[in-house]
């Protein structure tokens, strides 16, 4: 998938971009033992979803030290939650849900605004979702590279970058994005529209993006 299905509605159901659902190789035996409190087991487990989880903060967060704060602090939340997965749904989907949630408290403990209180339910014609919401942009149809779109992305602002991150990059519904966040369906995908205007017009300009920190470049 190239990266400028970024910017484009993903079919349904929507998986996410860059999301790894299908099984990996010893993750399901690992899993019933670190239930059983094996030590090593569950080491497997943080080696072999550390760097997702750790992006996904970073992505969300914009913020290189928060993020590893919060990728330990997911950790430290599935040590103790492991025994309520039943395999209904991907492991890495599970934990993923589990990590925005934490990353969410976090930011709400702080004050923080999740999305523009600027925006509403009805926006307006100009600023309102069209019919052809998440079509191709024929001015994007060359070929963009992953890293100037990382670039692109940490560039948005906070509200915008949220809910991108939430329906674009993890592929939750906008009926899900507004209960996480606390607010309309309407307002999500006004949100969703308005990132993928501002991702178009910042990678018009690549050469005026700021550099990924070193970090966030390790873990792409």
């Amino acid at each position: 998938m190239g990266p400028l299905s970024l910017l484009t509605t993903p079919p349904k159901p929507n998986p996410g971009l860059f999301k790894r659902n299908p099984p990996i190789a010893g993750e399901a035996e690992a899993i019933e033992a670190a239930k059983n409190g094996d030590a090593d087991a569950f080491s497997k487990l943080y080696a072999l979803h550390k760097r997702r989880v750790y992006t996904l903060c970073l992505r969300m967060l914009g913020n290189v030290s928060e993020a590893e704060d919060m990728t330990q602090d997911a950790f430290l939340h599935l040590f103790r939650k492991l025994g309520s997965f039943r395999g209904e749904s991907a492991f890495s989907t599970w934990l993923h849900r589990l990590t925005v949630n934490l990353v969410l408290m976090h930011l709400r403990k702080k004050g923080l605004q999740l999305v523009s209180l600027e925006e509403t339910i009805n926006p307006s014609e100009d600023d309102a979702p069209k019919r052809d919401f998440g079509a191709r942009d024929p001015a994007l149809a060359g070929s963009v590279d992953r890293v100037t779109l990382e670039r692109a992305v940490a560039s948005l602002p906070p509200g915008y970058r949220m809910v991108f991150v939430l329906h674009d990059v993890e592929g939750f519904e906008h009926n899900e994005i507004a209960t996480m966040l606390e607010c309309s369906t309407g307002n999500s995908k006004s949100q969703l529209h308005k990132a993928r205007l501002k991702l178009r017009e910042l990678l018009r300009q690549p050469e005026q993006l700021p550099p990924l920190d070193t970090k966030r470049e390790a873990a792409q």
